[in-house]
């Protein structure tokens, strides 16, 4: 099949930047995405006892948690449950509403609204976080077995098993080669999940019909969607770089600062810390764009390689 790559980005773009309304899907998209991550290591002065000298408020509130632990954890484990649910939900009916509003915007429509998209992606949550679930299962377990296996490697060696650290050495070879087959496993369900999501938004499907819609779609077109994730990827880790030059230049300088001081001026941290603050903001609609872009680009992709005949949407009652 002769695939027009820059016919499907350009017209993505066109979407993303006429339907404005996509962005705020293109944020909720975002809260089930990882976000970038900066770790920094510094250096803080003790004094004679070894401890880092810390301003008297940050002490006391250390004091405080230290003091009330238990009830530190739990209120911590809930929230952090609350806001895993509040981001699952959210991040799904986001990728839901990009699929659907550009599958709306191809269909002829001059405007889209929020309430109404939002509306129209609720009958698709359960089989989109069912598929998610699903395909996302060789990770989960992988993970689950790594966990469980440093916790016995642990006990055992907390217990003065020598033979406990054999055993983890000869199995560390064996952990590599494990997660560099991961890899490409989970790329290439990721490709497949792509087209899976947009056979149950576009066509309607179940979960299970649509797993293997989406293998057929990957496996009849593997160049051309290898081919779009590699470009999308490549778009995506420059934007990603782009964003993230604000924080580089506000971070680095103030830790060269609150090192070069010593580790007692804070005024250079909180200084960032504030500019980060207020750059938040502008960094998730920065994300939420190009996410926008990414989505618009994937369904427009889809719609292409399957039949017109196959791909006939169904408008689905909001309140069914």
């Amino acid at each position: 099949m002769n695939f027009n790559f820059g016919e499907v980005l350009t017209r993505a773009w066109q979407i993303t930047w006429k339907y404005k309304v996509l962005w705020i899907f293109g944020i909720l998209a975002g809260c089930s995405r990882g976000g970038t991550r900066l770790n920094v290591n510094q250096n803080i002065r003790t004094d004679g006892s070894g401890g880092p000298q810390l301003p008297p408020q940050l002490m006391q509130a250390f004091e405080s948690i230290s003091e009330n632990m238990g009830a530190f954890i739990g209120i911590t484990l809930a929230l952090v449950c609350l806001f895993w649910i509040v981001a699952i939900f959210l991040g799904t009916i986001g990728r839901i509403g990009l699929i659907r509003g550009t599958w709306r915007v191809e269909g002829g429509a001059g405007h889209l609204v929020f309430g109404e998209l939002f509306s129209e992606s609720m009958p698709y949550f359960w089989r989109m976080l069912g598929l998610s679930i699903l395909l996302n299962l060789p990770f989960l377990l992988f993970v689950a077995a790594v966990i469980a296996g440093g916790l016995v490697f642990g006990v055992s060696m907390s217990q003065g098993g020598e033979e406990s650290v054999v055993g983890l050495l000869a199995l560390l070879p064996l952990l590599i080669g494990c997660v560099c087959l991961l890899i490409p496993v989970m790329f290439v369900i990721s490709m497949i999940a792509r087209q899976a999501e947009n056979a149950i938004v576009l066509e309607d499907a179940r979960v299970f019909p649509a797993i293997s819609r989406g293998w057929e779609v990957f496996r009849a077109n593997l160049g051309n969607i290898f081919l779009m994730a590699i470009i999308l990827v490549v778009i995506g880790l420059a934007v990603g770089f782009v964003i993230a030059i604000p924080v580089l230049i506000v971070v680095m300088p103030a830790m060269l600062t609150f090192v070069a001081g010593g580790g007692e001026n804070w005024n250079s941290l909180i200084f960032a810390g504030i500019c980060l603050c207020l750059y938040i903001p502008v960094s998730l609609l920065l994300n939420g764009i190009l996410i926008t872009f990414s989505e618009a680009a994937w369904t427009l992709t889809y719609m292409r390689l399957v039949k017109p005949q196959d791909n006939a949407p169904v408008v689905l009652d909001a309140n069914a």
